[in-house]
């Protein structure tokens, strides 16, 4: 019990040492009516926080609004201009097409009023003017016949051509072509005489001469075969005939000491006789040169290829022989053949056509610059 009771001696002794004036006071109760003024106030400022931050916010919202609105304007209005400049461009289309269209259909028009009228007024020359195209291909079957004459040497067709061309005149029925048709008879009558020439067959006896060159018989192909007799020269292998072999081989000396020898011709072939097979082939080949000179009318060449032919078969050839002999007659005989016609160095049908065509069928060519004028 004493022990319980000592501490509360000290307690209340500091109790009693404590200052008056350093005690705690404790707050007086503020007045009910300053308390709710304050939250008043608080609630005010809240309510205007609220209302900037609202007002800012929709201010910020009206101006991206606002911005919107100016793109979509602005994009609204370049798709209006677009759809102007579309629509503008249509139109303009439409009415360079429609120009078009109009500007073809008077070409087309004019064009076919032309076209009626060329063939209109071609109608009336093909009924008026027929004797004109008659007279043109009688000047141009003139011009051919010439052409046959002086390059082919083709006198039956010229004469052919010839008669055509009269023919042509005659359906013209016309008085005025007299002299022309005078002229064409005579030019056919000149024709007719000129000897004809067969050149085909001169050429078919070219050939087969070209055919019997190998059965020529070389001129010395006996020579070694020929049999011995006493005045031979030839020496003997016996020796007993020492004495006739060296009175041979004197005999032999003196006749070889100094040659000569004659040929018929002086012509010289291009071969050796002993190459017979180029021999024959050079004579073929001159008669191929032959042959190749008929058509061309080429009578220096024909002749000297047949006389060279002819000389190198005497001259190496056995001439004795009955097939040599014949072959020789033939080219004699082609020889002595002229390749060359007399033919007349003009037509006189041909300048009295070329003046009518002057007159009458180029006149007509004339009018047609007049005729696309006047479409």
């Amino acid at each position: 019990m004493t022990e319980h009771n000592t501490p509360t001696a000290p307690s209340e002794e500091v109790t009693e040492r404590v200052d008056p004036a350093h005690q705690p006071q404790e707050p007086a109760p503020q007045p009910p009516k300053r308390t709710g003024a304050l939250l008043g106030a608080i609630a005010i400022i809240i309510a205007l926080a609220l209302s900037g931050g609202l007002y800012y916010y929709s201010q910020q919202q009206a101006q991206q609004a606002s911005a919107a609105i100016v793109r979509l304007e602005s994009r609204l209005s370049s798709l209006q201009q677009e759809q102007q400049q579309e629509r503008q461009q249509r139109q303009d289309a439409q009415q360079q097409h429609a120009k078009a269209q109009d500007e073809a259909e008077q070409r087309l028009n004019a064009l076919t009023r032309q076209s009626d009228e060329l063939r209109e007024k071609l109608a009336a020359l093909s009924d008026h003017d027929t004797n004109t195209w008659l007279l043109a291909q009688s000047d141009f079957l003139v011009k051919m016949a010439a052409r046959k004459l002086w390059s082919d040497k083709d006198v039956a067709t010229a004469g052919a051509l010839l008669k055509s061309a009269d023919n042509s005149l005659a359906e013209m029925n016309d008085p005025s072509l007299i002299e022309v048709r005078r002229a064409l008879t005579n030019d056919i009558s000149a024709l007719a005489g000129v000897s004809q020439i067969d050149f085909d067959g001169i050429i078919l006896k070219v050939n087969q001469l070209t055919d019997q060159i190998d059965n020529l018989r070389l001129a010395d192909n006996d020579i070694d075969e020929a049999p011995m007799d006493e005045n031979s020269t030839e020496l003997s292998a016996s020796l007993s005939e020492w004495r006739q072999n060296l009175s041979k081989s004197w005999r032999n000396f003196l006749t070889d000491f100094i040659t000569i020898r004659r040929r018929d011709s002086a012509a010289e072939p291009l071969l050796a006789p002993s190459q017979d097979v180029y021999l024959r082939e050079n004579i073929r080949s001159r008669l191929l040169v032959a042959a190749q000179a008929i058509p061309r009318h080429q009578n220096e060449v024909y002749k000297q290829s047949l006389e060279t032919a002819a000389t190198w078969v005497r001259a190496y050839f056995d001439t004795t022989d009955p097939t040599t002999q014949v072959f020789l007659d033939q080219l004699d005989e082609l020889s002595q053949q002229s390749i060359s016609m007399d033919v007349p160095a003009e037509l006189q049908s041909q300048p009295l056509l070329e003046k009518l065509m002057q007159t009458r069928v180029r006149n007509l060519l004339a009018q047609t610059p007049a005729i696309q004028q006047e479409g």
